[in-house]
């Protein structure tokens, strides 16, 4: 191939996760089985594609539990959701259905295990996530918010001898381990969970846009902005040294963006949709791009099984 031919090589893995996979279709089955409306706390994932395509066959999409009309039907977001709007969505008799990925509920349920031995808890994570808010909820006692190292050396703990932490499951994967040494570092008793917290899909979409960006003159990441993982995705790529940018959909990308870059590198969210990388990829073929092969870093065979109710 010439060496002035423009190439175009794709993340792999990149996209939908196994817990996104799960969450959208507990929607759609529950959309079947019972109708329009279903309710949905917030948004089942973060994709605009994908909420704005569920609201048009019927899924109302709210924050509030008042909002939810007596005895309707309510799924839990993929990002999880406190005991207390838990309790008070199983005291107002909705139908509920879990949407939380397993990952996110592993971590819930370790955060309740340290909490009955006596631990208190720090949580990495960013503030005003979901995901963080329905974890740090898993408790009663306040749980100390981490969002950078810096943040560690002003912590107040009870009790450093009796310290645990766990982290957000979308962060990036090289900013966590930053913090984690930290915390060792001014705690050295404090308890790892028995399991990276940072989920499967999460380390291997990173990885792989680490090796696309050690290849490419610019990085294209498809994801929302409301999106953790996908953020995190272009600040990896970014933190390579490589121009870096991250799209909804191919009608938000800067053509200008384009120019002198021959070879471009595309990834996705793990909420982000194959049919948003495709129109990239065709758009690009059109402005005479050429995809190469990429064979996947990482095999990824995992799948999680619906709720007892929906499966057929």
């Amino acid at each position: 191939m010439k060496s002035n031919t423009k190439t175009i090589t794709l993340a792999n893995p990149r996209g939908f996760c196994a817990g996104v996979d799960r969450a959208i279709n507990i929607v759609e089955k529950a959309l079947a089985k019972h109708g329009s409306p279903i309710f949905v706390r917030h948004e089942v994932v973060h994709n605009r594609f994908v909420v704005d395509n569920l609201k048009a066959k019927g899924v109302v999409f709210i924050e509030d539990l008042d909002e939810v009309p007596q005895g309707a039907v309510l799924i839990y977001s993929a990002h999880g959701v406190s005991l207390s709007v838990q309790e008070e969505a199983q005291k107002r008799g909705f139908q509920i259905y879990d949407a939380t990925c397993p990952l996110v509920t592993k971590v819930h349920k370790e955060v309740q295990r340290l909490h009955s031995q006596g631990y208190q808890i720090v949580m990495i994570g960013h503030k005003g996530h979901p995901e963080v808010a329905g974890t740090m909820g898993q408790i009663a006692d306040e749980m100390l918010l981490v969002e950078t190292v810096n943040q560690v050396a002003n912590l107040a703990v009870k009790n450093a001898e009796k310290l645990a932490f766990v982290s957000q499951t979308t962060l990036s994967v090289d900013e966590t381990a930053d913090i984690v040494a930290a915390l060792k570092q001014r705690f050295p008793a404090i308890v790892s969970p028995n399991k990276d917290d940072i989920c499967y899909a999460t380390q291997n979409r990173q990885d792989a846009v680490k090796a696309l960006a050690d290849a490419c003159n610019l990085v294209i990441v498809v994801g929302s902005p409301n999106s953790s993982n996908s953020n995190r995705l272009r600040e990896t790529a970014a933190k390579r040294g490589v121009l870096a940018v991250m799209i909804d959909n191919v009608a938000e990308l800067d053509t200008a963006l384009l120019s002198g870059k021959n070879h471009i590198g595309i990834t996705a969210g793990a909420s982000a949709p194959e049919i948003l990388v495709q129109e990239l990829v065709a758009f690009l073929k059109d402005l005479g791009y050429v995809l190469l092969d990429n064979k996947p870093q990482q095999q990824e065979n995992i799948s999680f099984v619906l709720p007892k109710e929906l499966r057929e």
